[in-house]
């Protein structure tokens, strides 16, 4: 445990901020698996959910959560998964 009153105050704040952080990284889980159930049951509500996850990665990666390669991959996948079960129907 530091004992200097500035690293104190920094453990706490790396505390919160990790924990933020974790949220919301569960938070844009939830919604890219929300996606993938919308394809696989729901075709009509899943433009919605492609949109929403979109978004999602998006915000992640200007937030820094993410990196924005990985933001980028993410959202091109997601389009070929929802383009193919359109070709389909």
């Amino acid at each position: 445990m530091p004992n200097i009153k500035s690293a104190i105050k920094r453990v706490q704040l790396n505390k919160l901020q990790n924990t933020k952080n974790t949220a919301a990284r569960s938070a844009l889980k939830t919604t890219i698996r929300r996606f993938e159930e919308a394809v696989v049951n729901n075709a009509e509500t899943a433009a919605e959910a492609l949109q929403k996850a979109s978004r999602a990665l998006d915000k992640a990666a200007a937030k820094g959560l993410i990196h924005k390669n990985k933001a980028a991959r993410k959202k091109s996948r997601l389009a070929k998964k929802y383009s193919q079960i359109n070709k389909a129907s």
